[in-house]
């Protein structure tokens, strides 16, 4: 079954518990796949995060542009990496903090929204995007980081934004078209979910 896209942003904040009976792919397959979810050009030298073999997320590799990316969790069902423009770091880190504290995603959300508009958490000032590459567990190969028949979409984060400020709906009534989630919140963000094949 795959993710909903709401439970991959979810994951994406704040990461679930570590299993230690999960299967942690090499670091070199880590880099690989993490990448695969930025657009081309930025592959090359973006950050990533990954898993160590204690369950620990750590940075597995420097990059030297604005590009964050994420492995896949092993714990997770299916195959999902991410990669989000560096100025969401902020926000991320701290949803994985209150989920280390072990906050409700609810209270998660809560704490965020009190923080970012006391400016005591830093928000993009201009927006910032996450983009999110699926693809069910059967077509990842853990050991040589192919990965078939995935899916990507995006979101882009537009604190503070709402349907009236971006001309966009709260819903879409076709397929692949923007609407906004979330709005007149820090977490506001533009879903972007193109039509699967």
């Amino acid at each position: 079954m795959k993710k909903s896209l709401s439970l991959a942003l979810v994951c994406l904040a704040i990461f679930p518990a570590f299993s230690q009976t999960a299967m942690i792919p090499s670091k070199e397959v880590q880099i690989k796949t993490a990448v695969m979810a930025a657009p081309e050009e930025k592959q090359a030298d973006a950050t990533v995060l990954g898993y160590h073999e204690n369950g620990e997320l750590v940075e597995l590799k420097k990059g030297t542009n604005e590009m964050i990316c994420i492995s896949d969790d092993p714990n997770g069902k299916g195959f999902s990496v991410s990669c989000y423009a560096s100025d969401l770091e902020p926000f991320m880190i701290r949803g994985r903090e209150l989920k280390k504290e072990g906050k409700s995603f609810q209270e998660i959300f809560d704490t965020r929204e009190v923080e970012a508009k006391s400016g005591k958490l830093k928000m993009p000032n201009e927006g910032a995007t996450l983009f999110v590459l699926s693809a069910e567990d059967e077509d990842y190969n853990t050991s040589s980081g192919e990965v078939s028949d995935t899916y990507l979409r995006y979101v882009v984060y537009l604190p503070w934004a709402t349907a009236e400020t971006t001309g966009l709906p709260l819903k879409p009534s076709a397929p692949g078209m923007p609407w906004i989630m979330d709005p007149g919140t820090h977490r506001a963000h533009i879903m972007i979910t193109p039509p699967r094949d």
